[in-house]
């Protein structure tokens, strides 16, 4: 029988211009980029150049360190550029997709014939080895080591975030193909965590082969972070892996049609964004034709991904590899008028200095103003009240912040990654970067293992 956890701490940061359930039908986008640094930890080795023709499936690059995972294209077409950045970093490879769209064909299978290394070989000729994260440290899977566990969040409960029963409520198919196969992958289970709102008519409830754990609570409870950590927690020299519903469908697609098809649903959300719905496109996506005369304001920031953990992206940019979402929101580089006197508009909050904790259920329009700057690290029971995990954060992160190995230990980071603590950020008086400082922190451990 499934359990249900209730998680008291978080906030629900609730903006308007949420993308309605609709899928638009007039964005495509021709140029796709695969982008090295959103793999962390990756050292990658170029396989192709510029001009290259390559198919869905093509390889692109490799990890230095283990050749074997490789980095393939999400459509066929042309290389047109390999973008460099200091000391020749590959930044990014676009590629111009053609008309025929051609797939490399890696076979038919079904997983439940396969051993688990026809699987895992299958998975990394295709580049689908890649779509998984592996914790701690986030990075791809390394090929010699078996999960302890692999988990799934089937919500997301992040601002503007895909909804994700929507996007794959037609993939029943092919998630179910990619369960049977990820079960083979590991020693442990394969966990889903839902929502309590999911309980009924979820096409989630209809998968065999996972253990699934309803939550109920604010954000964070939708991320899988959150979600490891109530259910079977990471211990010192353990791994999990960790994917995401679109990139589940990707894995079944590739045993039931045997192609790499990375097709997938973003989203486009924002209160400056004329047409806000879904569109269909490939990994890599350019925004530029989603946000083409789509705009009620030009002052704005472009968001690959959700406000709380996205990237800043320019209008011929690209969404990032493990986001499925386009964030657009004001940007907030005008000074308020006595701003530090009266609150002049209201604001998404948790301090009860603004009313907005008198109306839980309203939107609000926001800005990318901080509304402050860097102060001395010094508070007490703010991150408390929206981390709801058995950490302390505050020791926590002065712990990152010093590089203390043995506290960054003892305190959890082998669990938390940015989107965990992302939060925490939001809310935070000292305006700590405290993403930044947990990836630094991260690295170092990771380093020094």
């Amino acid at each position: 029988m499934s359990k249900t956890i209730k998680l008291r701490k978080g906030y629900d940061i609730r903006l308007s211009g949420e993308a309605p359930r609709f899928e638009q039908t007039n964005y495509q986008s021709r140029l796709f980029a695969i982008k090295p640094p959103d793999y962390n930890g990756l050292t990658p080795r170029l396989i192709v150049e510029q001009g290259s023709e390559v198919k869905a499936g093509s390889v692109l690059f490799q990890d230095k360190t283990d050749e074997t995972i490789q980095f393939t294209s999400p459509v066929s077409g042309e290389i047109v550029d390999i973008v460099r950045g200091e000391r020749r970093v590959i930044l990014e490879i676009l590629i111009l997709a053609d008309s025929k769209n051609e797939f490399i064909d890696f076979g038919k299978a079904n997983p439940n014939d396969l051993s688990s290394e026809e699987i895992k070989s299958k998975l990394l000729a295709s580049g689908c080895w890649t779509l998984m994260r592996q914790r701690p440290f986030n990075k791809v899977p390394q090929t010699q080591l078996t999960p302890k566990n692999i988990f799934i969040s089937g919500f997301d409960s992040a601002p503007f975030a895909t909804n994700i029963e929507y996007a794959v409520s037609n993939e029943l198919a092919n998630m179910q193909t990619a369960i049977d196969a990820l079960r083979k992958l590991t020693d442990g289970k394969v966990y889903l965590g839902l929502s309590t709102a999911q309980k009924q008519h979820s096409v989630f409830t209809k998968l065999n082969g996972v253990e699934i754990t309803y939550f109920e609570g604010p954000h964070p409870a939708g991320n899988v972070g959150v979600q490891i950590h109530h259910t079977a927690p990471i211990n010192k020299d353990e791994v999990v892996w960790t994917i995401s519903p679109q990139d589940l469908v990707t894995i079944g697609r590739l045993f039931n049609q045997g192609i790499y098809d990375t097709q997938r649903l973003f989203s486009i959300s924002g209160d400056v964004v004329r047409k806000k719905g879904y569109f269909r496109s490939y990994l890599g996506a350019q925004v530029t034709k989603a946000i083409e005369n789509n705009l009620l304001n030009e002052h704005v920031r472009i968001i690959s991904g959700n406000p709380l953990t996205g990237t800043k992206v320019s209008r011929d940019g690209f969404i990032g590899t493990f986001q499925n979402s386009i964030s657009v929101i004001e940007e907030g580089d005008e000074p308020e008028f006595f701003g530090w006197l009266c609150p002049t508009y209201k604001r998404p909050s948790l301090s009860r200095t603004f009313t907005s904790f008198m109306h839980p259920q309203e939107e609000y329009q926001v800005n990318t103003n901080m509304h402050g700057e860097a102060r001395a690290f010094v508070m007490s029971g703010e991150y408390d009240k929206v981390l709801p995990m058995d950490v302390l954060p505050l020791q926590f992160f002065k712990a990152c912040y010093t590089f203390d190995l043995n506290n960054m230990e003892g305190l959890g980071i082998y669990e938390v990654v940015e989107e965990d603590i992302a939060l925490c950020e939001f809310i935070c008086t000292s305006k700590m970067p405290l993403q930044q400082i947990l990836r630094e922190a991260i690295n170092y451990l990771e380093k020094e293992s």
